[in-house]
Order: structure tokens, then sequence, then C-alpha cells
């Protein structure tokens, strides 16, 4: 790989690859090239055509001896700031999960706690290909933006908004719904397009359980009126839905809710929702609503999603980690395989019959790369390899165990890929993996800083972690 980082005045020419552009006619270069000027892609064509053209103002041409080249991959669900929670919360309930562990770690939080959280959890997704991702909401998001501008990443964040709900920490449990937007609109002003861009804020609502009908309205508004996203978690499990016919009155659940409240907008990400009806299907795709699909997280708490028929209804639908503490593994390329594999058992569950065609490959690596761009307001910009977008992209090496031989590319991707084959990552125009190092930190002091703050934060929280076996 080159050595050195492009810059404005550098032109960087990436050949005799295999290029993936997952571009609107799923153009795929079997000897390929790809030329990056500053931040952008200028050409992607045939190697030996992108040579001859570019060479000569090339300052550096770089040899991928036949590895692959895909976009950047996108995770449209994660909390960064939860990344030091780590194995806090295995094997509970969601109701648990969130009042006895999640809630208490989370409110003894510094801001200096959720910078080291999102540079760990950065330096995760950067080794499985991520380039972008969508917080879902935490509680310093000054400290995660610091975080991510330092890792060169790409990232929609959002604080975690609650105005209302039982066994909320006392200082949450203080904030208005004023306060919420105050507080928002603060760090919108504070942080959106910041670092080179990279940063955007968007609005939280952190679940229905805990909003008040005016924070819904408001942040929909004000959300509007910023022209920014919203991130709310939305029908995770069978519980919320039964709590939302009981305090609102509705047939259903969530969704049903949201949308007579004329909440469902375009701008909406909502994740999991788990829990929907035919009905409440339709009501998403005519509301443009985007979804994130979050495998494994989902298999430990939640349930199958309805994954095949939303997409059949034409909604857009992207694949999220969800966090730490309910997944364990921040890899988007363990997501992608769940994805395919989860919603082919589905169809035994749901019909009676397997289905080995559902979510096929070539989907599933979609979800991962345009889906999640659009799904986080940024497809005009990333998710594709093509002349106009942004150097985001991924390097990977195929000639391993884990995938050879590489009959199918696209289904290898997707079934046999795992994060070691993923080398070498760019962001924005400039390598943060190289050759598997992560350049903008040092891994090691991070992973120091990681252990010490992780242990504080438990101390002060007072979590206890049940002995699972007879330790000596």
């Amino acid at each position: 790989m080159a050595d050195s980082q492009t810059n404005n005045s550098t032109v960087t020419i990436l050949h005799n690859a295999v290029i993936v552009t997952v571009d609107a006619d799923a153009r795929v270069f079997r000897n390929g090239a790809v030329v990056i000027e500053h931040d952008s892609i200028t050409a992607v064509g045939q190697s030996s055509d992108i040579l001859h053209r570019f060479s000569a103002q090339a300052h550096h041409v770089v040899d991928l001896n036949g590895q692959i080249v895909l976009p950047g991959f996108i995770n449209t669900h994660v909390h960064t700031s939860q990344q030091l929670a780590r194995g806090i919360a295995d094997d509970v309930d969601l109701m648990t999960w969130l009042h006895d562990r999640i809630w208490p770690y989370e409110s003894n939080m510094t801001e200096e706690d959720s910078y080291i959280s999102t540079l760990l959890c950065g330096i995760e997704l950067i080794h499985s290909g991520v380039t972008c991702f969508a917080e879902a909401g935490g509680q310093h998001v000054s400290g995660m933006a610091r975080a991510v501008e330092l890792l060169g990443m790409r990232a929609c964040l959002a604080e975690s908004i609650m105005d209302s709900g039982d066994g909320l920490p006392t200082t949450w449990a203080a904030r208005s719904t004023d306060d919420c937007m105050k507080s928002q609109k603060e760090l919108y002003n504070m942080h959106h397009n910041s670092a080179d861009g990279r940063i955007r804020v968007w609005l939280g609502i952190r679940q229905i359980m805990n909003a008040t009908d005016g924070l819904l309205l408001a942040t929909r508004d004000i959300a509007k009126e910023l022209k920014t996203g919203i991130h709310m978690h939305v029908a995770e499990i069978a519980y919320e839905n039964k709590f939302v016919t009981d305090t609102r009155k509705v047939d259903h659940g969530t969704v049903t809710h949201l949308e007579q409240i004329k909440f469902l907008q375009n701008n909406l990400l909502a994740a999991h929702t788990v829990w929907v009806n035919d009905s409440e299907i339709d009501c998403l795709s005519k509301a443009e609503v985007k979804v994130s699909h979050c495998p494994a997280a989902a298999m430990r708490m939640l349930g199958f999603a309805p994954i095949r028929e939303m997409i059949s209804a034409g909604i857009c639908v992207s694949l999220g980690t969800d966090g730490a503490p309910s997944n364990n593994r921040m890899s988007l390329v363990d997501e992608m395989y769940l994805a395919s594999l989860i919603n082919k058992g589905r169809e035994v569950y749901m019909n009676g019959t397997t289905d080995p065609t559902a979510l096929p490959s070539e989907t599933v690596l979609k979800m991962a790369t345009i889906n999640g761009a659009k799904s986080v307001l940024w497809d005009n910009e990333i998710g594709s390899l093509e002349v106009g977008k942004k150097a985001d992209l991924v390097v990977i090496n195929p000639s391993t165990w884990t995938m050879i031989p590489l009959h199918d590319s696209i289904s290898s991707l997707v079934y046999s890929m795992r994060t070691e084959n993923i080398v070498s990552v760019m962001c924005n125009g400039k390598w943060i993996m190289q050759d598997k190092k992560i350049l903008n930190v040092d891994e090691g002091h991070v992973l120091s800083m990681a252990k010490q703050a992780s242990a504080e934060i438990v101390r002060k929280a007072g979590i206890k972690i049940p002995n699972r076996m007879n330790f000596l």
C-alpha cells in the first residue's frame, strides 16, 4: 500500500483489483482501478484504461495484486459510548438490561469516558471495514465527536433523549421536553458538518416508552427545520407494543401510533423494527422510513424482524451492529453473514419450509453499503464507488484460508469473508487503516485507557457481574 496520505494536490490510483462499485448498474470490474483526488473519486474503470489516462498525473500508483475494493461499510445503528460496557449485560432480558445495567452505566459516564469508548468502538469498526456509522444516542456527544474527528471516520451523531418513563436515573428524569430540544440544538450548532464535513448531528429518541408525544412532535419539527435526520429505536420488543396500546390507545403498537401523529417521515431511521404487522410495514414504506436491521442483537433479545417483507414493500433496509452490551461484536462483516442466514431460517419459522433464496448475498452487500448511505441520508456522497462521490473504500485480501477458492466473489464477501480479510480502509480520501494498522490512534494506548475507564464506571454504577462458574 502507499505510505503517504492523499492531500489537496495528490492523485492516487488503486489498480489491478476487483472493483465492486455497488452502483445502480451493479458494475464489477474484474481488473479495475479507482482514481482518487483529494477526498473524492475522479475515475473508475478498467485498469488498462485508467493507467493510460491518469498515470502521468498520479503521485501514487498502488498495485493491489487482485485484491477486492468495496465501498466503505456503513453501520446504521451503533452505540459507541456503550463500548466500555461490553460483557456487563449478557444473558438478561431487555428491561433488566436497561434498568439494572445500561442506564446505571451510561448515567455514570463522563465526557472523557465517552471519548475513550468511542475510540475503542471506532477501532473495531474500522477493522471491520466501516467508514461511516449512525450513533443511536449517548450522553456525551462532544466526546464522541472528538473521537470521530481523530479516528478519521464519518458519523451521524445523536444524543440519547428521554423526557419520561419509569426507572430513569435521577439526572435524566429531571429533564423536560424543552431541555431535551435545547440540548440537541446546541449540539447541532456545535458539531454539525465539523471534521471536514465528516460529522453530522442528528436528533435522537431513545424509545417511545421514554418519550412524550410532545417530544416526538418537537423532534419531528426541529429535524425538518435543521434538515437533519432522526434516529429512534422502534418496535423492539412485544412489551413495547403493549405499552403503546395501553397508554396511547391504538390498536397495535409503536408504528401505528407514530403514523397517527404524523411522526413517520423520510428522515427517520428506525432501529430494529421487529414487532410490526403488515399494515405497519405499509405505513413505513409510504413514509419512506429507513430501517436498520441488527441481526445479532435481534436474535439475542428482540426476535425475528420481517426483513423480507419490508424489502418487498420497498423499504430501504440497512445493517447495524447495535452496541457492545447487546451484541459484543462490532463487526458489520459478521452482521452481513448473520443477516442472510437468519432471514433464510426465518422462512422455516414463518412458512414451515426453507427458502435458501431469501436475502441473497448481493442484497445483503447493498444493505451494508448503498442502503446504509441512503439510511443516513448521505447517498449523494457515499455508499458506492462512483465518480464524484467521496473516497470511502475498503481493500479486502481474499487470498486466505477463509475465502479461497473464490468461485463466486460476491457471495464470498457475505458468506466467507471475515474481519481479518480487511487489510486497508480509506475515508474521505485518507487512509485510516493500512495493512491492518490503525493510523490515527495508538491502539495499545486506547486499550489501556479503556480497561481503566470501564472498571471505574462499573464501580461507580454499582453494577455486579454474576459469577457464572466457580472462580478460584
